[in-house]
């Protein structure tokens, strides 16, 4: 549950960055690029901060 919380609030952020960058002119293209390299660095980030413990 918390890593789809995450990934919501990592999309929200994300989704305004991208508003903000085509307000300002930002080309498509780089807008693209940047919320697919942030994406996928937001989903690396989301598991490592939710995944459990390995029991040993």
């Amino acid at each position: 549950m918390s890593f789809a919380l995450y990934m919501i609030g990592f999309l929200v952020f994300l989704g305004g960055l991208v508003w903000g960058a085509s307000v300002m002119g930002v080309p498509t293209l780089y807008i693209g690029i940047g919320a697919t390299i942030l994406l996928g660095i937001g989903i690396f980030s989301a598991v490592g901060r939710t995944r459990g413990k390995d029991p040993s």
